[in-house]
């Protein structure tokens, strides 16, 4: 009975947040840009013909934004799949009630610049749950530690993944700057070996097994995947140009693979 009048109690809160921030929102929206400032927009003004119509369905749609994200205000899920689901079905809750406020109260109408911001609001959304995630374990790891029982591994196994920093650092910045090197130097014409063969041919190679042997020895690290792009990033602005991002997937999508094979062989064993 607690649990649900807290789920109420959230949810009426935030609708009611929403509905107070809905136009607020909007005004500051078009403060920054050289629309004629207003609490609605001129596209939802027009389409209802009354300001009040316009305030209405406005308010109506971020009280629901707003009780949505309210939701994830609740304690995690113990059971590590339920929390995955539940995560993944919030996540998509609020990502279709934020699609609908930002279409419905006409602040944007194009799909392609609705799904950038939703693509934000993913990140945004992500690096929350990561944060709660981190407390959250810290937590439970205090609670086994003083029953006596194994802590477990790092939260997202950031101290397994560690180790294979040095590796990740030569494999992505020193290499690409060294066989750039050689490129200026014997090639000058075309980067052959910086440009061409290591990334299409050296960085998933290594990625792929560095990702596999961390796997297998420390089950899944799904931070070495993102620790190589990181490491990438800096040798394609010094020694490339924004044109060879696509060099950072190159490792960081191999890496992930071998991380995943690596982890379900070391539980399958």
């Amino acid at each position: 009975m607690k649990n649900k009048r807290d789920f109420v109690l959230r949810v009426v809160l935030g609708a009611a947040l929403g509905i107070v921030l809905a136009p607020l929102t909007t005004a500051l929206f078009q403060s920054m840009s050289a629309v004629r400032q207003s609490f609605v927009t001129e596209e939802l003004l027009a389409l209802t013909g009354s300001l009040w119509g316009a305030l209405v369905i406005q308010s109506l749609l971020g009280g629901l934004f707003g009780g949505v994200v309210a939701v994830a205000t609740l304690p995690f899920a113990e059971d590590g799949r339920e929390l995955v689901v539940r995560s993944l079905l919030h996540f998509c809750a609020t990502a279709a009630a934020f699609a609908l406020y930002l279409w419905g109260s006409r602040l944007i109408t194009e799909p392609l610049s609705i799904l950038g911001w939703l693509l934000m609001l993913a990140v945004l959304y992500l690096l929350i749950w990561l944060g709660r995630w981190v407390g959250w374990y810290q937590e439970v790891v205090q609670l086994r530690t003083m029953l006596g029982l194994n802590p477990g591994p790092s939260p997202l196994r950031w101290r397994e993944t560690v180790s294979y920093v040095p590796f990740a650092l030569l494999t992505c910045l020193v290499m690409p700057a060294v066989l750039f090197w050689v490129d200026l130097t014997f090639v000058q014409d075309v980067p052959v070996f910086s440009g061409l063969l290591y990334p299409m041919l050296g960085l998933p190679v290594v990625g792929f097994c560095s990702g596999l042997s961390l796997g297998r020895h420390k089950g899944l690290c799904l931070l070495y995947p993102a620790l190589c792009f990181v490491c990438y990033l800096p040798a394609v602005f010094l020694v490339f140009n924004s044109s060879a991002l696509f060099h950072c997937f190159m490792v960081a999508v191999p890496a992930l693979i071998g991380v995943l094979l690596g982890a379900w062989r070391r539980k399958k064993s």
